[in-house]
């Protein structure tokens, strides 16, 4: 008889095969990203800070990669799922929704590795060089971005209907891809709005990562702060109101 872990494991199979074979997917988890990089990389609009600009482009692209798959992605196929039934007939099977939830996160989870590699691999192959001390450092925002914008996603898929989901999330994305903090820093921009974003999930991570990735003296604690407390606030809001059926 099969256990709990192993069906989760099995669900998680089944769900970073649905991601990855799944052509819109791969365009906001992948393509999007790879654009972005290269456009940013070839030109020197917008002017991105000191330091080599290649350098500030990939870290910048890695985190917005990490919403694209982990946030907008996320939301907008568990809204779906949630629309047409899906989620409440996984919920009652020996699956459970635990199960469901957990196979979700872990397909995300290796989703965002290999774009992570992909997207790295591109970026060496246009020049970067990132500072190697700062890479566990970096994998630790990763790893706790992904958990934080999963659990947003969840939390706006569990309230909305499908299509305001669609609508909503999409409208973060683009928010967030030019003026949260992902792409553009944040010490580029004024002092009030600058510190506002930094207390964003979005701009705690592209900052951490730009810092983290470049051999700056950053202080792990503080975008590792922003996003646990995002994180655990948007959790605790989808345990509580995440409803399994419109």
């Amino acid at each position: 008889m099969s256990t709990t872990a192993s069906r989760a494991r099995a669900q998680a199979a089944f769900e970073t095969r649905t991601l990855l074979s799944n052509g819109e997917q791969l365009l906001v988890s992948l393509i999007i990203p790879a654009l972005v990089l290269i456009g940013l990389a070839i030109t020197k609009t917008p002017n991105l800070g000191h330091g080599r600009r290649i350098d500030l482009v990939v870290p910048g692209v890695l985190a917005l990669a990490i919403v694209s798959t982990a946030f907008t992605g996320q939301a907008i196929a568990t809204g779906f799922d949630r629309r047409y039934g899906v989620l409440r007939l996984f919920g009652v099977t020996p699956l459970g929704r635990t199960g469901l939830l957990a196979g979700k996160a872990i397909a995300v989870f290796v989703v965002v590795l290999l774009q992570t590699v992909l997207l790295s691999v591109l970026g060496v192959c246009l020049g970067w060089h990132p500072h190697l001390s700062g890479v566990v450092v970096a994998a630790i925002l990763m790893v706790v971005g992904t958990w934080t914008w999963v659990s947003i996603a969840l939390l706006i898929a569990g309230v909305l209907r499908a299509e305001a989901v669609l609508a909503v999330a999409n409208l973060i994305w683009i928010l967030l891809a030019a003026g949260g903090g992902l792409i553009y820093p944040t010490d580029r921009m004024p002092t009030t709005l600058g510190t506002a974003i930094r207390l964003l999930p979005s701009g705690a991570l592209g900052n951490g990562l730009r810092d983290a990735l470049n051999g700056h003296d950053v202080r792990l604690a503080v975008p590792l702060l922003v996003l646990v407390v995002w994180g655990g606030l948007a959790t605790a809001l989808t345990a509580r109101f995440f409803k399994w059926s419109d």
